[in-house]
This record gives structure tokens, C-alpha cells and sequence, in this order.
């Protein structure tokens, strides 16, 4: 009977270690194709939420046309960033009014990033404020004529570039950045964070605004917060100052759930934001790519809930129409020159210097200090604002 000869001993040993090295080369194929994949796919979303920001070349454009005109750029890495809230009823968001081609600034604020980047105070500007509007290109040909008209005139019939020229000859300081969103990208930006939580004294019927809701805390989706942002009629005294410390609120709502959920952080979360915010956006060429806006957001996020402040330019009813405003002197121009200096400025909820200091225990306050790389200047006085760590329903 014949039997099948073993293999030599030699010959057994080195098998396994032949197995075993062949599933590392397997083990290590599978391991690089999907690291390949996975950095296919990210490579891919990038490239998604890149490609969707619109930019703004035509702004551009027609500031360099004016270069000689602008205000100097600052001596440090402060940065003044122009914020345009688009009443565009076309593309989708024609229920809040009749598409008449044209579009106004709703809301215009201007963010001002200190140098260290450890503060920031956004200004809001009201849209019926009276301003010295210079002769802008028209969107459509042609030029406007030089008139002292209501701000938000420039953006209507000049665009961004009339609106940029408009606050830089108003306040002196150098816009570097402006971002502009519309009706549905704020929606879309409001339901990527789950919405956002705001706190009514009362309740709210209001069909213009398209909102009904209760009194107390609650949190709004996009759709609601888009009418509670743009109502005036809805709410107290129909005034455009209750609209502003509304929006100021809710900005500092929304920076608040940012901050502290880990959103810009978190892989699952920070992408629908990114998604919404990108495809949202018209931008500058300064802030027109992902990595850009990233570190921007970034900027903002690392600052101190209590560093972040909010107040509108100090103006009263303009003396020939109690309809328009116009602005407070020397109050406005020492706020205009504190932003341009990069000096902290104070806000308490009365405007008063010796009101409540927030919860910043009074480090608010200006002290005539700038930011590493700014001038010192003579104290700021005291403005009427908010931190984005006051309590949406006003409680101490």
C-alpha cells in the first residue's frame, strides 16, 4: 500500500509564515483602498461644499474702481467683515413679497474681529438710516446720482460695492470682507444647527410675518425664525430698533448653540451646517472657499460668549422725518473711531455706564487699551447692546 510522503519538517514551518504574510498583503491592499476611498469621498465633499459658494467678482470690480476713495486698511489683523441680509424675493422666496427684480439690506451689521481675536463687536446699521449714498454703478448699466438718502437705498439700486462705499464713507473704517445671504439660505443655515431658542414675552400672531407662537422659551425652525427676525408690526412697537435688538438676540442665540454643542468640531453635525451655510453664501473672493469660511467660523467660535457684543450705531428720528434716522453725535464717531483703533467698546442693556456689566464682571468696559497692534484712543463711552451671554429671556 503506497501512502502520500509528508513534506519535510523544514517545509511545515515555513508555511504558516508564508500564510501569515500573505494575509498582511491582503490585510494591507483592503487597508489602502479604503483609505483611498475615504479620502476620495472627503476630497469629494469638499470639493461639493466649495463649489458652492457664489462669488461676488462685480464687488470687487467696482471697489478697485474706486480704490483712491476707500479708507486706509488697518495696521494689525483686525478684521471688519460688512454681514448683508438679502430681501431678494425671486429664487424661491416670493411668498414674503412680489419679485420686483430688485433687492434691498434687510439687516446690515458690521462684525468687527479684534486683532488677538479674543473679542468681537457686531454693529448693527439700520436700514432707515439717512446716509450720504456716493454715485454708484447700477446693476443693470448706468450710474446713480450722489444723494443724501436712506442706507439701504445704496444696496437696492447700487448693489454690495454701493453698500460697502456707503458705510465706509459713514464710519471711516475699511471694510475687508462682506458676506450676503438671502431668505432660504437663512432658513437652511437656522434647520442645519436644529434650530435656535428664543424667549417671547408675549404671544406673537402675525400673518405678514407668517408666525404664530407662544409666550416664554422655545426654539424655531428656519421658518419661523425667518419671521421672527424680519417682523416689525408682530411685535411691542412695530419699531425697526425692536427689530434690531431681536436680531442682535437671536445672533447671539445662534452663536451660543454653535459654541457650545461642539458643531464646528463634530464630523456629523458641522457637515449639514457647512452645506447649508456654503450654498447660502455670496462672498467676496476673500472668503469664497471652504477653508476660508472654516477658519472664520473658527475665529468667531473661540471667542468668549461675554467678548462678543451687540449694539446698533447710536441714532435718533431724523428732524425732517420722523420715518427715517440719523445719527447721534459725537457718539457715533467716537464708536466709528474706537472699531477703527480696535479698541474694546462697553455695552450694558440701558446703554448707561453704570448699568449691569454682564457677565464678563465689567471687563466690557473700554479703557482706552487697544487690542495688541492698536492706537490707544480716549475711552469709548458706553452703548446701548448686548453680550451673546445674556439670557434670551432677560433674566440676571
Amino acid at each position: 500500500m503506497t501512502t502520500s510522503a509528508e513534506p519535510p519538517e523544514e517545509d511545515r514551518t515555513d508555511a504558516a509564515p508564508r500564510r501569515s504574510y500573505r494575509w498582511l498583503k491582503i490585510l494591507a491592499g483592503v487597508t489602502a483602498l479604503v483609505v483611498l476611498a475615504l479620502a476620495g469621498g472627503v476630497w469629494y465633499l469638499y470639493q461639493r461644499l466649495d463649489g458652492n459658494i457664489t462669488t461676488d467678482t462685480a464687488t470687487e470690480t467696482e471697489l478697485k474702481v474706486h480704490a483712491s476713495e476707500r479708507p486706509s486698511e488697518g495696521p494689525t489683523s483686525a478684521e471688519n467683515i460688512l454681514l448683508l441680509g438679502s430681501d431678494n424675493r425671486g429664487d424661491g422666496n416670493e411668498k414674503y413679497g412680489q419679485d420686483s427684480g430688485t433687492q434691498r439690506s434687510d439687516t446690515a451689521i458690521l462684525l468687527h474681529l479684534a486683532a488677538d481675536r479674543h473679542s468681537a463687536t457686531a454693529m448693527s446699521i439700520p436700514r432707515d438710516l439717512m446716509a450720504h449714498v456716493p454715485s454708484c454703478a447700477k446693476q443693470n448699466g448706468g450710474k446713480t446720482e450722489p444723494k443724501f438718502e436712506q442706507f439701504n437705498w445704496a444696496f437696492e439700486f447700487g448693489g454690495a460695492a454701493c453698500t460697502i462705499r456707503t458705510v465706509e464713507d459713514m464710519t471711516g473704517i475699511r471694510i475687508d470682507h462682506h458676506l450676503i445671504v438671502d431668505f432660504a439660505g437663512f432658513k437652511k443655515i437656522v434647520n442645519a444647527v436644529d434650530g435656535v431658542d428664543v424667549c417671547l414675552a408675549e404671544p406673537v400672531h402675525d400673518t405678514k410675518a407668517h408666525l404664530d407662537l407662544p409666550a416664554g422659551r422655545q426654539t424655531l425652525n428656519g421658518e419661523q425664525a425667518l419671521g421672527y427676525v424680519r417682523a416689525r408690526h408682530g411685535f411691542g412697537d412695530g419699531s425697526d430698533t425692536e427689530r434690531m435688538d431681536r436680531q442682535q438676540g437671536f445672533l447671539g442665540s445662534l452663536f451660543s448653540k454653535v459654541s457650545s454643542n461642539g458643531v464646528l468640531l463634530n464630523p456629523t453635525k458641522v457637515y449639514p451646517v457647512l452645506s447649508a451655510a456654503t450654498s447660502s453664501l455670496t462672498a467676496d473672493p476673500g472668503l469664497d472657499s471652504l477653508s476660508e469660511l472654516y477658519g472664520l467660523a473658527r475665529d468667531i467660535q473661540r471667542i468668549p460668549a461675554g467678548q462678543l457684543r451687540f449694539l446698533t450705531v447710536p441714532r435718533e428720528q431724523y428732524t425732517l422725518d420722523h420715518n427715517r434716522d440719523q445719527l447721534v453725535q459725537p457718539a457715533a464717531d467716537r464708536l466709528f473711531a474706537a472699531i477703527r483703533d480696535d479698541v474694546t467698546v462697553a455695552v450694558t442693556p440701558d446703554g448707561s455706564s453704570d448699568g449691569a456689566a454682564g457677565k464678563d464682571g465689567g471687563k466690557s468696559r473700554a479703557t482706552g487699551t487697544p487690542s495688541p497692534g492698536g492706537t490707544p484712543t480716549a475711552p469709548a463711552p458706553t452703548y446701548r447692546g448686548r453680550t451673546a451671554d445674556a439670557d434670551i429671556c432677560g433674566k440676571a
